[in-house]
Formats: structure tokens, sequence, C-alpha cells
């Protein structure tokens, strides 16, 4: 049994209206041992209609309700404190004075932006293929990673995946191995692993994030650190999809999983 559920998102993030405690509630429920949060932080988001910037976490008022809560649970579950961070190279230092301002147990690195446009909305794929939209999302991906490399794992490689007019209909893995082995190679020998995301389950792609020739390659490459997180916006689907994923993690020879405390890797058997 997986005993942590390492993306979960809550009423901090700006795509949910989960309160912290449904989640928490969750988490107990199916027997888990440890709760992470890692609600988004994504700098320079671009605007919303009203004209504010959305994606702005409160980092203050969300690690004293952590802080709270890890004192009112301390009997029933252990809280460590997450963000996800969303990575773009012009907002670089940055997002090093975010982190060197805040303490969290774990920190995933995502890529929520491309040239300031968000796959989730069709206009990021206006006047291409899909495969050209596809691949520069990746490219930004490897831009990211060699300009900041203070985050832990880096989330949801193929996102992009999710939204694409076909989604992942005619996806090739071969169109874009080229820059999946930079980055996979890149994250390696920085120490930095990857997250298997079971939201591919419940968002009609039909396998976790990312694609399992990703998974493989990772661990062909002699990448160890992965941790397994379910995207949860809200309370059920937190951990969904867990058994599948560990089934997949066995089959691409994986022998463990990962949690972080203080921004050090444990490694627990699958």
């Amino acid at each position: 049994m997986i005993i942590a559920d390492c993306h979960v998102h809550s009423e901090f993030s700006s795509d949910s209206t989960a309160p912290i405690t449904d989640m928490l509630q969750q988490a107990i429920r199916q027997g888990m041992s440890v709760f992470y949060l890692t609600d988004h932080h994504d700098i320079d988001f671009p605007k919303d209609a009203a004209g504010g910037l959305d994606f702005q976490l409160d980092t203050p008022q969300y690690l004293a309700k952590l802080s709270e809560l890890k004192r009112q649970y301390r009997n029933r579950i252990e809280i460590r404190t997450g963000v996800e961070l969303g990575l773009m190279k012009h907002i670089t230092q940055k997002l090093h004075d975010y982190v060197s301002t805040f303490a969290f147990d774990f920190i995933i690195a995502s890529s929520h932006l491309v040239r300031g446009m968000d796959p989730f909305y069709p206009e990021y794929f206006a006047d291409r293929s899909q495969t050209e939209a596809y691949r520069e999302y990746f490219e930004s991906i490897y831009e990211n990673i060699s300009v900041f490399n203070n985050f832990d794992v880096y989330g949801h490689l193929d996102y992009v995946v999710r939204y694409g007019p076909t989604k992942n209909a005619g996806w090739d893995f071969r169109d874009y191995a080229d820059v999946f082995e930079a980055i996979l190679r890149t994250l390696i020998q920085n120490g930095k692993g990857i997250e298997i995301n079971t939201a591919g389950l419940y968002k009609g792609l039909g396998y976790p994030h990312p694609h399992i020739d990703i998974l493989n390659m990772y661990h062909e490459l002699g990448g160890e650190i992965i941790t397994v997180g379910s995207d949860a916006h809200t309370p059920e689907y937190l951990g969904y999809g867990f058994e599948t994923a560990c089934q997949l993690l066995r089959s691409c020879g994986f022998r463990y999983y990962t949690l972080f405390q203080g921004r050090k890797p444990q490694f627990i058997p699958l």
C-alpha cells in the first residue's frame, strides 16, 4: 500500500475549493500514515478575467494553517508541507528567492505555461499541429530545468497531452524521445526525480502521467527517485488509482517509491 499521496490540492489553490480537513479525512479513511499538501504557486500567471493574478499561494497563511493542523492531527496522521511550483525561465530568480524564503518538506516543479499560455486552453494549440504544440511544451521543460533545479521531482511530465485536440490519440513517444532523453538525463544528473501522477486515469487518458515509455526510459537511464500522487483537487480523487500505479512501477522495474521529509528522499518498498 502507498502510505502517502504526494500530490494534493486544497482551497489554497486557485483551482480548488476543497477544505484541507476534507482532504485530510480522506487520507485517514484510506489508511495513509502521511499527508502532503502541495498547493499551486505559479508566479506571473496571466491575469484572470477580473484582472487579478491567479495561482498565487498565500504561503505564510498556508504554512501557518498546516502547522495548526499538524498539532490537531498529530495522533492521527503525519502532515508534511509541500508546494507545486510552476516553472518558467524568466522567473528563475523569483523562484530561487521563494524557495530560500520558505521551508518545505517537498517541492514539485511543473510546467503549466509556455509563452504565457496554459495548454488547458485551446488557444495554445491554435495554428499549428498537435505534434508541434506538444514538442514546444516538452522543450520548455528542458529549458526550465536547465536554469532552475531547486526542487525535488518534476510533475506530470506529459501534462500537455491531457488537453490536446485529440489528447493521446496518435501519441507516439518516438516523436519526442530526443527531448525526453535530455530532460531525464538532466534530472538524474541533478539528483531530481519524477512523479507518477494518476490524474491521467480520471482525465481521459487511460493511464497515469507520464506515459509508460517515459517511465521505462527514466528507469533505463538510472532514475530512481519517483513519487506517487493523484493530483487530487477534491477528496474523491485522493489516492485514486494507486494500485494501478504500483503495478505500473513494478512492470517498469522499480522496486520502491519515494517520500520526502525536509527535502530529503525516503525510499519505501513497493
